[in-house]
């Protein structure tokens, strides 16, 4: 019986990745340390193909950078082929993941792009003042206190930020021509933290066009697929969705990425 079941036509198995949230370094956010076992595991299972369900506003440029240099590593290494299926939006970091894929589907409503860098913050000059508040810091090395959200923001605090993201801005600009450039439609700025919806952005080369996941790879694998899922381990409390960290500074901030798209 063992003999005959080897015989037997298995129906093509795909490993779907999900990339789901924001890109950064806390416990709730996508993550390569979180991630790579079952990426790893995912492309390791032999699969005929990987499927990235992303649905992210973005995040850490250095995160979004791991993660997507780790998938593009192992689909080489492994000659499996990788299609992203965008749900709700892939902004900023989360279009950055979307192009380790080779190709990119999305629904027409998805919101896609926001090829730009941002760096935001708060201050609180004016609040200390008010209060009564002295603020006293030392520092060994005049750039020890830039950006101190405690004193007046300077030109020269800008400038340096500035100099920071010009760079930053260029690496991303980098990889996404490196993935996409001979789809791109000629004459046109993509990189100016523009947004488009799926239609939009498929006919301007930003994805391949409308489709989502299982409609898309019953037409690229045949109707017997299997779907094998594969993303990071979540804890007892967020399986209920509860977190303990909600009120934190980090929570308020995520709240904020996906706000700026309406979600």
């Amino acid at each position: 019986m063992k003999t005959l079941r080897r015989f037997l036509k298995r129906p093509p198995r795909i490993a779907v990745i999900r990339l789901s949230g924001t890109i950064g370094t806390s416990a709730r956010s996508l993550n390569d340390a979180a991630l790579a076992p079952q990426i790893e595991k995912a492309f390791r299972s032999k699969p005929v193909a990987v499927a990235l369900a992303i649905n992210s506003p973005g995040g850490s440029p250095v995160q979004s950078s791991l993660i997507a240099s780790r998938i593009r590593r192992l689909a080489d290494e492994t000659k499996i082929p990788v299609h992203a299926f965008v749900e709700d939006i892939a902004a900023s970091g989360g279009y950055w993941l979307a192009t380790a894929a080779d190709d990119i589907w999305s629904d027409r409503a998805s919101i896609l792009g926001s090829i730009g860098v941002i760096h935001a913050g708060f201050g609180f000059p004016d609040f200390l003042a008010r209060h009564g508040i002295e603020r006293r810091v030392e520092t060994a090395g005049r750039s020890k206190s830039f950006a101190d959200p405690f004193r007046p923001q300077t030109e020269e605090d800008r400038a340096r930020i500035h100099a920071l993201l010009t760079p930053m801005h260029q690496i991303f600009i980098d990889h996404v021509q490196s993935r996409r450039a001979s789809k791109l439609a000629p004459g046109h700025d993509f990189y100016n933290a523009d947004i488009w919806l799926g239609d939009e952005a498929a006919f301007l080369g930003v994805t391949d066009g409308i489709g989502h996941l299982k409609p898309k790879l019953t037409e690229l694998y045949g109707a017997k697929i299997r779907l094998q899922t594969f993303g990071p381990k979540r804890g007892f409390l967020q399986r209920f969705g509860v977190s303990l960290m909600d009120s934190t500074l980090g929570a308020v901030e995520d709240r904020a990425l996906w706000a700026q798209y309406g979600l």
